[in-house]
């Protein structure tokens, strides 16, 4: 695992799950990376590894920054991916957390360097989240949706199993090389309202932590982003509100979205998802 540049050596871990997610196609409004920040502030999470990015990353496409320290000295910030881990005494396992962006090259090999790094930690199971720009409004519940390598797990965790077939993020081969390694995985998404996907949406990324913590049987602190979803929700209403148009579509949204919740379905279409991917491509493109 040359890739992986471990702090020391692996910790001890009890019976952990890895919970990951990546900014780009995965995050929108940034709600899914949004979630694993606050665990790590929250709960004293402990850098254990770093991947170089050198290997995966197109730095014309992901350019790295630099910053300014102690006033004169300039650092190089690189894109790239870290592994965090946090002990949680009060329950009965401890977390792996992996953040960072989407890789633009070599998928494959990336998803297998963190599979042998989940191997490495006993990781027991490997959790990733998601967010996505749909057509629900961001009055109703956030719907949060899922799914996990086996019908058994499935089940026991009260997720679907996807039948979606389109354009995949890293997340979606990552757990296939789970699969390849017998090692469960589950992902979970939550949709985001498509009129206000540019701004940070904090009660998506609340109602991700809430289904995480049921996951995970961790409690985690979702104060803060309680206190920002109100206002959150708050702002959109009254930005809504001054415009006509956008108002009437909220609406109808709200009688769509209740519809689809009172038929037991809440899942986007594939189609959705990838006009969503697409979206996304055209916008990397024009460098923005």
């Amino acid at each position: 695992m040359d890739s992986i540049a471990w702090e020391n050596d692996p910790p001890d871990l009890r019976s952990p799950i890895l919970v990951g997610a990546f900014a780009g196609w995965n995050d929108a409004a940034g709600a899914a990376t949004t979630v694993v920040t606050t665990i790590a502030e929250t709960m004293d999470a402990e850098l254990i590894a770093q991947i170089d990015p050198e290997e995966f990353f197109d730095f014309q496409a992901n350019r790295p920054t630099i910053t300014l320290t102690e006033g004169s000295k300039r650092e190089i910030e690189w894109p790239g991916n870290i592994l965090l881990a946090v002990s949680t005494p009060n329950a009965e396992r401890d977390l792996v957390l992996l953040v960072g962006t989407e890789p633009n090259l070599r998928w494959r090999t990336f998803s297998e360097t963190l599979a042998e790094a989940a191997d490495s930690l006993g990781v027991e199971m490997i959790v990733t989240l998601g967010s996505l720009v749909a057509d629900v409004a961001h009055t109703l519940p956030v719907p949060i949706t899922g799914f996990a390598s086996d019908e058994s797990l499935a089940r026991e965790l009260d997720l679907e199993r996807s039948n979606y077939e389109g354009p995949v993020g890293i997340t979606g081969v990552l757990h296939d090389a789970c699969s390849r390694r017998d090692l469960p995985s589950a992902s979970l998404w939550a949709a985001v309202p498509h009129y206000a996907a540019a701004v940070p949406n904090p009660k998506a990324s609340l109602a991700l932590l809430r289904r995480l913590e049921g996951l995970t049987g961790v409690a985690l602190d979702g104060a803060d982003l309680e206190e920002e979803s109100s206002s959150y929700e708050d702002q959109v209403s009254n930005a809504v509100a001054a415009n006509p148009e956008i108002a009437e579509m909220v609406s109808r949204l709200e009688e769509e979205q209740s519809e689809r919740l009172d038929q037991g379905s809440e899942l986007p279409s594939g189609e959705a998802i990838a006009e969503e991917f697409e979206r996304f491509l055209r916008q990397q493109g024009d460098g923005r």
